[in-house]
């Protein structure tokens, strides 16, 4: 009799993605059993994973490009389009460019990381003519607001002096004014939706900065400076 197996995993942070995870199991399972139906159905929810998952399910397509690490080394990432969609659907995730396990151990402080990366993404992604774009917005190694995302589409974020201020989150306590003027004026006419877990709050007893911050162990004495 066969026997009928539904593998559907969430993705092992900073190791393997989703879909990596599916077949890693599926392989150990036909090691052991060999009259098996296996059906993989990764599980994506906005972090690592996510863009090739979807691209992957919906018959889509993949595109590479370079762009800047959170802690802005030049970095291979990626971005994709949704197949079977009437309007022209890119997706990418924060974690293809500003992901924790892009962010070295001795590194992981939330003062100098940058999502400049994303701001990288959306703009291809705008390049290559999406009308809608959908972020992933899982598994970040940054805390700048999307300062540096904002600052990739052209978003001038100044000091008390009119010069723009620097990358990463402790950035910030310098900006006195934000300059829209040179804002990339394709953001106006596409539709962007963000994957994200809802349930997280920014600003309450247990808000998400905090919360990411000791998670994903940045340095304490970091920590409670920025929080």
């Amino acid at each position: 009799m066969t026997l009928n197996i539904l593998i559907a995993p969430s993705g092992f942070k900073e190791s393997l993605d989703a879909e990596q995870v599916a077949d890693c199991i599926a392989n150990g399972i036909q090691k052991v059993l060999k009259d098996v139906n296996i059906r993989k159905a990764p599980l994506v929810d906005g972090g690592e994973g996510f863009t090739k998952t979807l691209v992957n399910v919906t018959g889509g397509t993949l595109h590479y490009l370079e762009v800047t690490g959170p802690v802005r080394q030049k970095i291979q990432s990626h971005f994709g389009f949704l197949g079977g969609c009437s309007v022209k659907t890119a997706v990418l995730e924060m974690a293809a460019a500003a992901g924790l396990r892009l962010v070295p151990p001795d590194l992981r402080n939330p003062l100098i990381t940058t999502t400049y990366g994303v701001g990288e993404l959306i703009k291809a992604a705008l390049d290559a003519g999406a009308e809608r774009i959908l972020v992933g917005c899982g598994d970040s190694g940054t805390n700048d607001g999307g300062a540096g995302m904002a600052q990739a589409l052209g978003v001038k974020l100044l000091d008390e002096n009119g010069s723009s201020i620097g990358l990463g989150g402790s950035e910030l306590i310098k900006l006195k004014q934000i300059d829209f003027s040179q804002r990339d004026p394709r953001l106006d006419n596409v539709v962007i939706d963000v994957a994200c877990n809802w349930h997280n709050l920014l600003c309450a007893i247990a808000e998400l900065p905090r919360y990411l911050v000791l998670k994903k162990e940045h340095h304490q004495k970091s920590s409670n400076k920025w929080l």
